[in-house]
């Protein structure tokens, strides 16, 4: 309990840690593809929705171009700033199936039960281009999804209303993909001051809407959890799922500062150094390093625990060392640490992790 309460500390004092730069170019433009392709049909070009983004039309088609997050914030600010409305909110929500969203989408679509999907839904979110940070729980009759703002300081009232209510459409339909049509929410919760729209909502939704809450969340029927997904294959989603644990591991390699940290301590021996030894290295002061972290979304802290992870999994993995000596190369006090963070990980006991290679 106290290290989930430390992790809700840690995401209120940075709720964007573990997420991408917003400047950060690791994702597919199907985002902002479907953005262009639904609001065409209101008159909106798409030279107005790609305005400021640095993007031309023939990058957007290029499923090879990589986007930030800072890109398709822009684009839905261009749109809304043209007339686009939360009716087109709910269209791009509706469009934007998990077929689209490459390897973790498939990995999804794959998931053995319901409850797999929501716990890998929200680890590899940093993967979909998230606007949002997802999180779920269980409470009493209901499965909660929560949608925690965490742009809403760059962006306009406007937008910031848009893109809750896309997330809301978006996580309903890759319900529907995964579990059916017939499994819908039993009720929506908005963060935001109900007005003229809210109708609409209700419609989009297919359940009640209540506003003024203290968070944007949609619940179902706690039933969910222990339904089978049509396309549910364990082997095929554990094989995704470490295509798609690898996709977030290069995107922490090669991005800004905290790559650069990233490497150095992928370099470094069994003792990890101390961030003042980093910043030397670096040839700054230990308070740069730590403000230019933060400016990345991430922090000293957290990057090493990433490479601790990294590391033992390799070493468990591709060598034959000891567990012990695994727990004293990657700076666990004992191997009993290294067991429970592997479990945390993965999912998996070590003996099991190494029998799955």
């Amino acid at each position: 309990m106290a290290k989930a309460d430390d992790d809700g500390a840690a995401l209120d004092r940075n709720p964007r840690a573990g997420f991408p730069s917003l400047n950060q170019r690791s994702f597919a433009p199907f985002k902002i593809a479907t953005v262009i392709d639904t609001v065409a049909d209101r008159g909106i070009s798409a030279e107005t929705v790609l305005d400021r983004t640095g993007l031309t039309l023939a990058e957007v088609r290029d499923p090879h171009t990589m986007t930030s997050i800072g890109q398709y914030l822009t684009a839905c600010e261009n749109i809304v700033a043209a007339g686009a409305g939360y009716a087109d909110a709910f269209a791009i929500g509706a469009r934007l199936h998990l077929s689209a969203y490459g390897m973790y989408g498939y990995a999804l679509m794959c998931s053995p039960t319901m409850r797999d999907f929501f716990d890998f839904a929200v680890r590899y979110q940093p993967l979909a281009t998230p606007t949002v940070r997802l999180a779920w729980r269980a409470e009493g009759d209901v499965a909660i999804w929560q949608f925690r703002e965490i742009y809403r300081d760059v962006m306009s009232s406007d937008v910031r209303t848009f893109l809750v209510r896309q997330q809301m459409k978006m996580t309903f339909t890759h319900i529907r993909d995964t579990a059916g049509a017939d499994n819908l929410p039993v009720r929506a919760l908005f963060a935001l001051p109900e007005d003229a729209f809210a109708p609409d909502d209700a419609k989009a939704l297919s359940c009640p809407c209540s506003y003024g809450e203290a968070a944007n969340e949609l619940h179902y029927p706690i039933g969910i959890l222990d339904q089978t997904p049509e396309l549910g294959n364990r082997l095929t989603r554990t094989m995704l799922e470490e295509t798609c644990e690898r996709l977030i591991g290069q995107a922490r390699i090669s991005s800004g500062l905290s790559g650069e940290v990233y490497q150095l301590l992928l370099n470094a021996p069994s003792e990890f150094p101390s961030m003042t030894a980093i910043a030397a290295q670096l040839g700054m002061q230990e308070r740069t390093l730590r403000r230019r972290l933060a400016a990345e979304d991430t922090s000293y802290g957290a990057i090493v625990d990433d490479v601790r992870r990294k590391l033992a999994i390799e070493y468990l993995q591709t060598t034959r060392m000891s567990v012990d000596d695994v727990a004293w190369k990657v700076g666990f006090s004992d191997s009993a640490n290294l067991r429970r963070a592997v479990r945390r990980w993965t999912g998996k006991t070590i003996s099991a992790l190494r029998a799955s290679t």
